[in-house]
């Protein structure tokens, strides 16, 4: 009875181990439906990240992969009113290449597209809502790095799960996919259409499987309910490494109390510097259209607020330089126009006589002409007469060069009769002439994308993710604790790929090989296992046999 019983668990172990069985109802093998290599250019069959299935090579921009009408709805079949299911893929993608996986659409309507950019390094989920809305899903991550990848997208109702070579990437609570898709819906592969969207690079195992969970069926290790052997060891090592942090962690504590209680006595004013000049503690500035205090070593500003300035008769509101609001002036008549101090006027008559006035003390005043015109070097046709001025300019002058009142985070732009401000990308106009800005706090206003183990740092026009303590940059929104596999301090067998992930690392077995790829785990097909008693007697993990 115990030989068998032992038989019986160790067949269980070679059976769990090897993968995870998919009921063929619940799967859409794409490159099956397709009969992909028959009749596709631009595709051609290659040596994939295992040998098990085939791979296939996506290039060019000339193909046409899209399914037969037949083949398209025996496949949607399975997937129509579906509110749980995965697509999962195993690829390699050219670097900088922006391509679409697969799309499931009907005319503009996507009602489920997969798109990897690698100009803007994101995974795209397309897919229309219960409210037939179109709704995209945006993932911050490169997949676009001529490296293999497993990708998985599990849909479970309003719950939807990013998978990267078997590391839960993102997990986001969203609208519900509608998945009422209508008879007539076409179905792409490596492409939107048969003019956007070329996915370029090698796919493998293009599946969906209806069911949301699928992401077992790539990576089985995450099925696991009960702990290994080699986790036991792993938690212990783990421990062991938070004991001397604890211990390093609490002496830096101890050096940093005795610090701090020799500066009790101490008192060190904190100053401010705005544009090269220093403000000492509590003193007030005006900075453009913002009223500043110095506070403890920062300037803190608020928006200065312009009332709708209330003039007498023969006054209007208007901008005065070096004031940030409305002033009233004095106002010239012109016509049925009102001119204030400064304003010129130009009047062309048609034999090509020109009167200039400016107005001043509330009267318009003829201004001579002191010098000719100069000559312009265009045709006629491109010369443009002004309405402030007696000589004309050719078009595309630069009227910014002359003199402009863009002060403060403001570009002067040019037009064809003169010049205006406009805020500068990542600044919001304090006035209606742009010519004061303020900077957009895009982390107060939750328009960043920091992401895991950062800080959202505000920087003037934009703003940057900064790690904390201790921990390394993955990309420009994520940080990890450290790289446990390029320091060597990993759990990986040999014959594994080490994959570093957020707060640790995940193995994969090499192809050709079988396990969960954790140390002594992988092991080439159809070798036997080794005894129970070896893999229960405990060994505590040093350093020297992690690195190995």
């Amino acid at each position: 009875m115990g030989l068998k019983l032992f038989i019986f668990l160790g067949l269980f172990c070679v059976t769990s181990v090897l993968g995870f069985g998919v009921d063929p109802a619940l799967c859409i093998n794409v490159f099956d439906e397709l009969t992909l290599g028959e009749g596709f250019d631009g595709v051609t069959q290659v040596q994939g990240f295992h040998s098990e299935s085939r791979a296939f090579h996506f290039q060019g921009s000339s193909r046409e992969v899209k399914a037969p009408e037949d083949v398209s709805e025996r496949m949607l079949q399975k997937l129509r009113g579906r509110r749980e299911f995965t697509v999962v893929v195993t690829l390699k993608q050219e670097h900088f290449n922006s391509g679409v996986i697969l799309s499931i659409h009907h005319s503009e309507q996507r009602f489920l597209e997969l798109e990897s950019s690698g100009q803007r390094n994101e995974v795209r989920l397309h897919y229309r809502t219960k409210g037939q809305k179109a709704h995209t899903e945006v993932f911050p991550y490169s997949l676009a790095d001529g490296q293999w990848h497993k990708v998985s997208v599990a849909v479970s109702a309003s719950h939807i799960i990013l998978h990267v070579d078997c590391n839960r990437i993102y997990e986001r609570v969203v609208e519900i996919p509608f998945m009422d898709i209508p008879e007539d819906t076409t179905f792409w592969l490596g492409q939107r259409s048969s003019a956007h969207g070329f996915f370029k690079g090698v796919m493998q195992d293009v599946q969906i499987l209806v069911m949301p969970q699928g992401f077992i069926s790539q990576c089985p290790d995450l099925n696991r309910t009960c702990p290994t052997c080699n986790d036991f060891h792993g938690l212990v090592q783990k421990i062991m490494e938070l004991q001397d942090i604890l211990a390093k962690t609490s002496s830096k504590l101890s050096r940093a109390e005795e610090m701090m209680n020799s500066l009790d006595g101490c008192y060190c004013e904190r100053t401010c510097s705005v544009k090269g000049v220093v403000y000492r503690e509590d003193e007030s500035l005006t900075d453009g259209c913002r009223n500043c205090t110095c506070t403890n070593g920062t300037v803190q500003c608020e928006t200065i607020s312009c009332p709708p300035p209330q003039c007498p008769a023969d006054t209007t509101p208007a901008y005065v330089k070096g004031a940030c609001c409305m002033e009233c002036q004095p106002v010239c008549h012109f016509g049925e126009e009102e001119l204030v101090e400064g304003d010129q006027k130009a009047v062309h008559y048609n034999s090509g006589r020109c009167q200039l006035s400016e107005c001043r003390e509330r009267t318009m005043h003829r201004v001579v002409m002191t010098s000719p015109c100069p000559e312009l070097n265009c045709p006629e046709s491109e010369q443009v007469t002004l309405t402030n001025r007696c000589c004309k300019v050719c078009r595309g002058h630069d009227f910014c060069a002359e003199g402009h009142g863009c002060v403060e985070h403001s570009d002067c732009i040019n037009l064809e009769a003169g010049a205006c401000c406009s805020c500068k990308d990542g600044f919001r106009p304090l006035r209606d002439d742009n010519a004061y800005c303020e900077d957009i706090d895009e982390c107060a206003e939750g328009k960043h994308y920091c992401r895991e183990n950062t800080m959202c740092v505000n920087t003037p026009g934009s703003f940057m993710c900064v790690c904390h303590t201790g921990y390394i940059r993955i990309d420009d929104y994520c940080c990890t604790e450290h790289d446990e596999c390029v320091s060597g301090l990993h759990s990986c067998a040999q014959n594994a790929l080490c994959f570093n992930t957020v707060g640790g690392h995940s193995c994969s077995c090499k192809p050709g090989y079988t396990g969960n790829g954790t140390i002594f785990t992988c092991a080439e097909y159809n070798r036997y296992c080794r005894p129970c008693s070896e893999m229960l007697t405990y060994k505590p993990l040093t350093n020297d046999a992690l690195r190995s």
